[in-house]
C-alpha cells in the first residue's frame, strides 16, 4: 500500500542546539537546555559531550564520551534538520574542546553561547584543569558570548571576585582572553540585589539586575540562562537584548520553583512555569 503524497510543508522551527552533559537529576546540562529551549518556544537537539550520576546533592561519577561519538552527534542533527544558535556547556578534555571547534568552523555556526562550565552548584569540579587552556584558546574566539559565574571567573583569571565594583575590571581581563563578549554572572555576591556584567568588545558595559529570591532551588540556573540566552539569539534579538529576556526568564523560573522541594540538596528551577508555542522561522 503506498503512502498518500503531503505537500511539502514550507516553514520550519527555530532549531537550537545545545553540546553539554547530561544530568541524571534533570535539573542542569542537557536536560535543563531542553526545557528551556521548548518553555521557550524553539526545537532543541542535543550532542552529549558525558553522562553524570549526579542529583541534587551532588555528583557521584562523570563518564566521558569520545569526541568522534560527539561529532557524530553533531553531524547528524546539523546536516538533517540544522542550527540556528549554539549553547555549549561541560567539555571535560582537550580532544572534546577541539571537536566542538571544529564544528563551529564547519558549519559557520554566528549565534554560540559557551557557559565554561567548570564548578557545579555543590562545589563538585566538572573539568580537568588542562583543559581550560585549550578551551580559551580554542573556544573563547569563536564564541559570540561567554558566561562565566564567579567561581569559573576566579579560576579563568587566577584571582576571586568578591564584590560588585570587582566586576567591571574582571569581565574587561576575561574579555582580553579572546571571546567577543563577556557575561559576568554575580550571583555568588552577597546582597540582596543579583547583578550580572555584560561586556562587549568596543562597547560600554551593561548592567543588568534583579532582586535576589530567596530559595535552595538554583541547581542549573547557569545552564538554563546560557540556553535561553540561546534562544533569544535563535529568535533574532541583538545579545543585549537576548540576556536581558534570557534573565528575565530565569528570574521567573527561580521564583516558581522556589516552594517546591526536589530530592534532599539544590534543586531544580521550574522552567516550564509559562511554556511557550513552538515558535517558526
Amino acid at each position: 500500500m503506498s503512502m498518500p503524497a503531503f505537500p511539502a510543508p514550507s516553514q520550519r522551527y527555530v532549531r537550537v542546539l545545545t553540546i553539554a552533559g547530561s544530568d541524571s537529576g534533570g535539573g542542569a546540562g542537557i536536560q535543563a537546555d531542553l526545557k528551556t529551549f521548548a518553555a521557550l518556544g524553539c526545537y532543541g537537539m542535543s550532542a552529549i559531550t558525558a553522562i553524570t550520576a549526579q542529583n541534587t546533592l551532588g555528583v557521584t561519577a562523570i563518564q566521558a564520551l569520545p569526541a568522534s561519538l560527539l561529532t557524530q552527534q553533531i553531524d547528524a542533527v546539523t546536516t538533517d534538520i540544522g542550527v540556528d544558535a549554539v549553547k555549549i556547556g561541560m567539555l571535560h578534555d582537550p580532544d572534546v574542546v577541539l571537536a566542538v571547534a571544529a564544528a563551529i568552523s564547519r558549519y559557520g555556526w554566528t549565534k554560540v553561547v559557551l557557559d565554561p562550565v567548570m564548578v557545579a552548584t555543590s562545589g563538585d569540579a566538572l573539568i580537568a584543569r588542562e583543559t581550560v587552556a585549550v578551551l580559551v584558546r580554542e573556544l573563547f574566539p569563536l564564541a559570540t558570548v561567554v558566561t562565566p559565574n564567579l567561581d569559573e571567573a576566579a579560576l579563568l583569571l587566577g584571582r576571586p571576585v568578591t564584590r560588585e565594583a570587582e566586576l567591571a575590571q574582571a569581565a574587561a581581563d576575561l574579555l582580553a582572553l579572546g571571546a567577543p563578549a563577556m557575561l559576568l554572572k554575580g550571583g555568588h555576591l552577597a546582597g540582596e540585589e543579583l547583578v550580572d556584567l555584560l561586556l562587549e568588545a568596543g562597547q560600554p558595559p551593561q548592567r543588568y539586575a534583579s532582586a535576589r529570591i530567596a530559595s535552595s532551588n538554583t541547581h542549573g540556573t547557569g545552564c538554563t540562562l546560557s540556553s535561553a540566552i540561546a534562544c533569544h539569539l535563535a529568535l533574532g534579538h541583538d545579545l543585549a537584548e537576548a540576556v536581558r529576556l534570557a534573565r528575565a526568564y530565569v528570574v521567573e523560573a527561580i521564583r516558581h520553583g522556589a516552594d517546591v522541594r526536589v530530592g534532599g540538596g539544590h534543586g531544580p528551577l521550574n522552567h516550564g512555569f509559562a511554556p511557550a508555542a513552538m515558535r517558526k522561522a
